[in-house]
């Protein structure tokens, strides 16, 4: 047990983080979808239960698995290569990098990619990071900073993602929420197809 768990945190060590921030950023979107519909069965007294939109998990989890090697790249690598050291003066620069170079790429790309797996095209995944961009990076402000100082002083350098990715199971809830706060996008037919029913 012991060897598997090094081989998966030192050879397979890419793939378990990208695996790792898929599944977490699939978890985030069942916490909030769990209450979201609590919160609503409370308001209009409904007890069916909660019922899971796993086309929207999976595009969470699809989203994270996309980012996971970028991830990876970053807090394994980049980062440690440019800035190195774990005296405060050197974690605070690695925060500051962290804040103005990795959280709005990583913020961007995360409602980018989610307008373009809903099927919006390009001009709807533009306009999803309009919308969401600065509130969250805002947010992200709040939340980050403190969690990345235990990272960079304390935490490993294998285990880093890891820690990442744990913390980002409250994030994602949150990204979840934001993502999903107006309701779950669905495509509409075009309206061709409507004319062309209609007709025969």
């Amino acid at each position: 047990m012991a060897q598997l768990f090094k081989k998966v945190f030192s050879k397979y060590l890419v793939v378990t983080n990208t695996v790792t921030c898929g599944c977490l950023l699939g978890a985030g979107d069942l916490l909030t979808q769990n209450i979201e519909q609590r919160f609503m069965h409370r308001k209009t007294d409904e007890s069916s239960g909660v019922k899971i939109n796993w086309s929207r998990t999976g595009r969470m989890f699809l989203m994270g698995v996309s980012l996971g090697p970028l991830t990876h790249l970053w807090y394994s690598h980049i980062i440690e290569r440019f800035i190195k050291g774990t005296g405060n003066k050197m974690v605070f620069k690695k925060i500051l990098a962290d804040q103005l170079v990795a959280g709005p790429w990583f913020c961007s790309s995360f409602f980018f990619g989610m307008g373009l797996l809903e099927g919006r095209g390009v001009q709807g995944a533009i306009g999803e990071v309009k919308e969401n961009f600065l509130p969250v990076y805002l947010v992200d402000w709040c939340f980050w900073p403190p969690a990345q100082f235990i990272n960079f002083k304390y935490v490993p350098l294998e285990y880093r993602v890891v820690f990442v990715c744990t913390l980002t199971l409250c994030w994602n809830t949150f990204l979840s929420y934001m993502k999903h706060r107006h309701g779950d996008y669905k495509v509409e037919a075009p309206a061709v197809s409507v004319i062309e029913n209609t007709q025969s």
